[in-house]
């Protein structure tokens, strides 16, 4: 059965489950969904995308043809969604609890090299609950002997009712080739997709956004919240999923963009670091919830 654990602060009640990749299966405030709620069967199913948000440690997004190359080696990485490699590897393994308080939580995850990924890491979330809100704290450090690429995110979901308003600014969107789900360029935002002023969720935007401006914002006028959601630089591009016909999306801050560790010799845009042996990449994210 899986260990659950839970924060409240406030209005605010946060329920986490460490063993399933480090997410947070559900929060709420005055019993109203601020995060999607659970799925159906989705803590028996041991399953981070049917909860509420997941962490992507050491990356995020899909990688072309599951492979890359680093230092001239070629490393293969396993078919997790779709037959892509996606996310990293601690979306896939359990983490454990650091430190819990009343108000706040630590959750580690020490990875071991393996098929997930070739490279040892410490990664750490690090969450404070508070009467405004939630703040992540995110960590990742190269317990490897070498220098590794690095890179991470969160991957949260979003409850979608008729009247959701989004609203958030970007300078660039990639853009994937018809049929493809790997960005082959950037572009300004076209007008069809563009939210810098409250609209409806636009349906079928699956990409990565550069150049964000802070705060991204979600309204849900039936239930009178809307939600701010800021992030450190290290965390510098938003991707956008909306699915069609579903009653949620997700707005994800992260720090690389889609197949940004087969793009590390083409200019800066990727967003990946290189931690050297004992050096920790930080990163945070806020969500803060007030009256609409």
């Amino acid at each position: 059965m899986t260990e659950l654990v839970d924060l409240e602060v406030g209005d605010h009640a946060l329920v986490f489950a460490p063993e399933i990749g480090g997410s947070i299966a559900s929060w709420t405030r005055r019993g109203v969904p601020i995060l999607r709620p659970l799925q159906p069967d989705a803590l028996a199913q041991h399953d981070p995308r049917a909860l509420a948000c997941y962490p992507l440690f050491p990356f995020s997004g899909r990688v072309a043809g599951r492979r890359f190359t680093w230092r001239g080696v070629s490393h293969e990485l396993p078919a997790l969604i779709n037959g892509h490699a996606i996310h990293g590897a601690g979306w896939q393994e359990p983490w454990r609890v650091a430190d819990l308080d009343s108000r706040s939580l630590s959750l580690v995850l020490d990875h071991i090299p393996g098929p997930l990924w070739p490279f040892a890491f410490r990664a750490e979330q690090y969450f404070v609950l508070s009467p405004e809100g939630l703040t992540v704290e995110l960590e990742l450090t190269n317990t490897d002997m070498q220098p590794t690429p690095a890179a991470f995110g969160l991957h949260p979901y979003f409850p979608r009712s008729p009247d959701t308003t989004l609203q958030f600014e970007a300078a660039k969107v990639w853009l994937n080739p018809p049929g493809e789900e790997i960005p082959d360029h950037s572009e300004q935002v076209p007008a069809a997709w563009d939210h810098a002023t409250p609209r409806l969720p636009v349906e079928g935007i699956d990409n990565c956004f550069s150049g964000w401006t802070r705060p991204a914002r979600i309204t849900w006028p039936d239930r009178g919240l809307t939600l701010s959601i800021s992030a450190d630089p290290a965390l510098a591009h938003l991707v956008v999923y909306i699915p069609p016909g579903r009653d949620f999306f997700a707005v994800e801050p992260v720090a690389n963009m889609t197949d940004g560790l087969n793009r590390m010799d083409k200019g800066t845009e990727h967003g990946f670091s290189v931690l050297q042996p004992g050096a920790t990449l930080r990163g945070s994210v806020s969500f803060l919830v007030n009256a609409a």
